[in-house]
């Protein structure tokens, strides 16, 4: 293993490393094959390894130029090597104009957005300026942050302008791409989202940016969890604005829970105009198996889980239940429903009354596949989440359905309540509602199939500033865990004795854990970064050391912590660091608390930073400061406040120029200025850090760079090239490893054959420990792997064609809300018109036949569900209506010859009260007849003109009487339209949650129906526009008779409208 593994920079001689740093019977890997396509991995010596080396130099080489032909054959044959060529063209008209843009003043830079939103609204299009306004912001950002545009990245920028999503490799720059498109598309003044993972990606873009768009005279808004709605609603109307994928979804979804116009925060009615979205496969893709839910309360089954948790502990796997892992499902045999049974002391585990099969089911779901520490860890007695792709824990964040309260139970932890979907919506249907979008990643390609079937955007490989050098060694395969996790000890130990920083990804908390334990126990310092809140708290402390010489770093799923590994180190941070262990002591007494002994960590053999005299000197002054203001202040502050203290003052070191920062430290030295000082202090620090990482990262690139670890494969080989990613970035040396054990978790959850492989390992050696790897093996990998794509692929299909369904009626939804609440009072009181209407057709229709004649309908039924809606609102006269009267006038409608419209009503009935003064309302009324004739509602047949008649009678009666009943109450008109509004919004959420749970059970329902050889997505399309027909139609109906009632007896009504 180690012979491939020095092919990078290897030096003339070969040096046996440091004898401290290794076990005496330490040994190295070497790849002999022993068959064709296998290779296995023996030890060797050091002496033995240097011979080894020096024969594989040549053929390596070879390999190399071959691998190299071969891709370059490939690219010029791809598409994608066209698209990029044409993009050079923008590449070259921006590099035309920059020497001109750069003559430019400050001022004169500045100027430039209100020229080109100038030149927007005299009809020029945004592509007529896109190569100038590139060329704008390329020396707004050399000129604020010190960082000029490449033109690889200015390919970048073209292509996330264009709509579509640009593959960059880790390192080149993604977050300094998006200022490209999102200045260019914030020239419109709509609006524009960069959204990312996470909080701290989304402040630091905002920070670090932000400065570039600000310079331009652009407005930068910021996202933060925990924000009041009125700075949300501040920074949604900023120009560009910085947020992370949940907060957008979730604001959105509270947005059209709100009763009131006054609490929406986003940019209504048009919230959505232009998306960047960095790590877009994680969030599009990784994230869009789970739909964003906003959850209410019902606690009335909160007694059932622990009792289903005790239930579950006594019924045995593959005896009492089967278990399906690739499903994630759970089936009971009739030994376990007759065992669950008698435990419960029930007859029937689904009697409706008295249901217990869904807490069981919940609880053998929470045994057999949510497991401690690697879906979920336990914390200050809460069981919280950690999301499977990033390792980080949310907290926000409940498995519906119950299933979290069945992980609480088996905890033994206090149940929270069950919880109902108030809302919902997933990340697909989410980021469809911008009618453009674009993302950034390191990795899409291998997706690009689904991008395209799925959001119609093409993904776009964007050349690297410099050539890849990193190298790829062969995965290896282990018949056991125990032999997999030994390998990578010993890789581990090879890579500390060389001194080469090392990153080993692991797939859980356990895992990374269990890992650590054991090079814990070979004395091999390590840093452990995982969702626990001792290892989380010194994150940042851990990637910024993760580069440097003799680090190792355990992380779970380090694919998507969006921070680059630099070799030698991230002078900023380490800098940073510096500053805090200086002064933070002085400004609080609160100690960070963890249980993490420092004898473990990696920087007990990492070098130590030299601070020369002059940051001496100025920490010395910093420090001194900071102990007069503690004093002041007697060390109240907080830690998280000393942190932002800090973090302020570090801002200052990047827009101050030092004079200034000395001056401010002159004039106020009185004041004890310690926002300056600690500016300064960190200024000189830098450069001592910088010069530290440039020498130490010489030293890494020439042992070989990063040495990246990958200790299982995943379910797509895209979060595997994450990974890979971290290694060789910006053209540094850097290797990886993929090591696999067939009793991994994905080889067990696919069932996937992997006895053959176990037999191969048999057959050539007793070792069941040692590897096998070679190109047929890396095959049968990747067909596996390709499988569970396939399997993801068809669920997230499957997921987006089911709410496809809700999507269609949750924009109908959303919109009448946001046309209620944003709308003028004119448009309520339509809808109330239109409403009462409605609910009289449906109720004409319903007890009337075109074909029959008037004797022949239910004209008994009619009239009462006519007086059961009115309420009281109707006065006496019609009351008294009956069945005979009602036959006579139909009788004697029909055979009139010619009606008047504007004073129409039946023979023998009472007339409407006349409420139908004005041009405005009497328009109102012809509309409402032309609806009438001209729709299908009725059907065609003999006495079709008999029931429109009749449905614009009715129709009229019922709305002249509630206007006249309105009018009669002397509220002024600004009230009325307050209570129909009130009235309107609180009866649709009302329905839609009862709906939204309805499609949920429906969506679990139909899939039994395949069974019969009927379609699941069918069904769900047939029975849910069914359901939302009789939802739309229950709305009205209760939206008529909560209104009538509220005007029949106002004081009587008013707990209706409490909110």
């Amino acid at each position: 293993m180690s012979t491939v593994l020095n092919l990078v920079n290897l030096p003339n001689t070969c040096h046996p490393p440091p004898p401290c740093l290794l076990s005496p019977s330490n040994k190295f890997l070497q790849t002999k094959p022993f068959l064709s396509g296998f290779f296995l991995a023996r030890p060797v010596t050091p002496i033995q390894r240097c011979h080894v080396v020096r024969r594989s130099r040549v053929s390596a080489s070879l390999m190399g130029n071959l691998g190299r032909l071969k891709r370059n054959l490939q690219d010029v044959t791809s598409m994608n090597y066209w698209v990029v060529r044409d993009y050079y063209r923008l590449v070259q008209s921006v590099n035309a104009v920059e020497l001109q843009i750069q003559s430019l003043s400050d001022e004169q830079l500045k100027a430039k957005t209100s020229e080109f939103r100038e030149r927007l609204a005299r009809g020029e299009s945004l592509a007529d300026m896109q190569a100038e306004a590139f060329a704008v912001v390329r020396e707004a950002a050399k000129r604020t942050i010190g960082m000029r545009h490449f033109d690889v990245q200015i390919i970048g920028g073209g292509v996330l302008h264009d709509g579509s999503i640009a593959e960059m490799k880790t390192g080149e720059g993604k977050t300094l791409v998006s200022t490209l498109a999102a200045y260019l598309n914030a020239l419109t003044g709509e609006g524009v989202h960069v959204v990312t993972v996470n909080d701290y990606l989304a402040q630091r873009d905002a920070e670090w940016m932000g400065r570039v768009h600000r310079f331009l005279g652009l407005s930068v808004g910021l996202i933060q969890r925990g924000m009041k709605a009125e700075e949300r609603k501040f920074n949604y109307g900023c120009d560009i604005t910085y947020t992370n994928n949940s907060e957008l979804g979730f604001d959105y979804l509270r947005d059209n829970l709100t009763s009131n116009s006054e609490q929406l925060v986003m940019r209504w009615p048009k919230p959505f105009h232009f998306a960047i979205v960095d790590e877009v496969d994680s969030v599009l893709i990784d994230e869009g198996r789970n739909p964003l839910l906003i959850s209410g309360e019902a606690n009335e089954n909160a007694a059932r889980y622990p009792v289903a948790a005790k239930v579950a502990e006594l019924l045995v796997k593959d005896v009492h239940y089967k278990v399906e892992l690739k499903e994630n499902s759970v089936e009971l045999t009739e030994e376990g429903i007759s065992l669950a049974e008698m435990a419960l002391e029930t007859g029937d585990l689904w009697d409706e009354n008295d249901p217990w099969a869904r807490f069981v089911m919940n609880a053998l779901k929470a045994k057999e596949f949510y497991k401690r520490d690697v879906q979920y860890i336990v914390r200050n007695g809460k069981a919280l989440i950690i999301n499977e792709l990033t390792g980080r824990v949310e907290e926000k964040r409940r498995w519906s359905e119950g299933v979290h309260q069945a992980v609480e139970a088996k905890e033994g932890l206090e149940i929270q309540a069950d919880s109902i979907v108030v809302a919902q919506i997933t990340y697909q249907s989410l980021f469809k509602l911008y009618p453009k979008l674009s993302g950034m990643t390191g990795t899409a390609k291998t997706e690009e199939k689904e991008f395209l079937k799925m959001f119609q955007i093409p993904v776009i490989e964007v050349p690297t500033n410099l050539s890849n050098i990193r190298i790829d060694l062969p995965i290896q395969a282990f018949a056991t865990a125990r032999g997999k996790y030994e390998y990578v000890r010993r890789e581990v130990e090879d890579m500390f004795g060389q001194g080469r920083p090392v990153l080993v990804g692991t797939t859980s908390v356990e895992n990374s854990e269990y890992l650590s334990a054991l090079l814990k126990e070979w004395g091999i310092p390590h840093n452990v970064l995982n969702a626990r809140p001792k290892y989380a708290a010194r994150e940042a402390d851990f990637i910024a050391q993760a580069g440097r010489k003799y680090a190792i770093t355990i992380s779970t799923n380090m694919a998507g912590r969006g921070t680059d590994i630099i070799l030698g180190g991230n002078p900023k941070m380490l800098a940073r660091e510096i500053i805090e262990d200086s002064i933070l002591s002085y400004l609080t007494s609160e100690v960070l608390a963890d249980d993490i002994d420092d004898n473990e960590l990696s920087q007990k053999v990492l070098s130590k930073i030299k601070v020369g005299p002059s940051s001496l000197a100025l920490l010395a002054r910093a420090s001194l400061m900071a102990k007069y203001v503690g004093k002041s202040e007697s060390k109240s502050w907080t830690r998280k406040k000393a942190k932002s203290v800090v973090t302020e003052s570090l801002e200052k070191s990047q827009t101050m120029d030092p004079m200034e920062l000395q001056n401010l430290v002159n004039e106020q030295s009185e004041m004890y200025p310690l926002g300056p000082a600690i500016a300064l202090a960190y200024l000189s620090v830098l450069k001592d850090c910088e010069a530290h990482c440039l020498y130490e990262g010489s030293e890494v690139k020439r042992l070989g760079g990063l040495h990246v670890i990958g200790t299982s494969l995943h379910e797509s080989r895209r979060i595997d090239n994450q990974l890979r990613g971290r290694a060789g970035r910006q053209g540094d040396p850097g290797s990886t490893r993929f090591m696999v054990s067939l009793q991994d978790e994905m080889f067990q959850k696919f069932n996937f054959d992997t006895e053959w492989a176990v037999r191969l390992i048999s057959k050539i050696t007793n070792d069941e420990d040692l590897p096998i790897e070679g190109d047929t093996i890396v095959k049968q990998l990747l067909a596996l792997q390709i499988n569970a794509e396939k399997y993801f692929f068809g669920i997230r299909k499957s997921l987006v064609e089911f709410d496809e369904v809700l999507e269609v009626q949750r924009k109908h939804v959303y919109d009448l809300r946001q046309l209620l609440l944003t709308g003028d009072n004119e448009s309520c009181s339509q809808h109330i018109y239109q409403y009462m209407q409605a609910v009289v057709d449906e109720i004409v229709v319903g007890n009337s036949d075109p074909n029959k004649h008037p004797r022949n309908w239910n004209l008994t039924k009619l009239l009462k569900e006519f007086m059961a809606i009115s309420g009281n609102l109707l006065d006496e006269s019609f009351s008294g209506i009956t069945e005979a009267t009602m036959l006579q006038s139909l009788e004697n409608l029909h055979e009139t010859s010619s009606i008047d419209m504007d004073n129409f009503h039946l023979p023998y009935l009472p007339k409407p009260p006349n409420a139908f003064r004005g041009i405005r309302r009497k328009n109102s009324s012809l509309r409402r007849w032309l609806d009438i004739c001209s729709d299908d509602l009725t059907g065609s047949g003999r006495y079709r003109t008999s029931i429109n008649l009749l449905r614009k009678f009715l129709g009229d009666y019922l709305i002249a009487s509630y206007l006249s009943v309105v009018q009669e109450s002397g509220f002024d008109d600004g009230y009325v339209k307050e209570i129909e509004r009130a009235v309107l919004l609180k009866t649709l959420d009302c329905f839609w949650r009862d709906h939204l749970v309805n499609m949920n059970k429906l969506s679990s329902a139909v899939n039994v129906r395949s069974f019969a050889h009927r379609n699941p997505l069918e069904e769900y399309k047939i029975d849910g526009c069914r359901f939302f027909i009789s939802m739309l139609s229950a709305t009205r109906r209760l939206t008529i008779e909560s209104i009538l009632q509220y005007w029949s007896s106002p004081m009587e009504s008013q707990e209706l409208f409490v909110s």
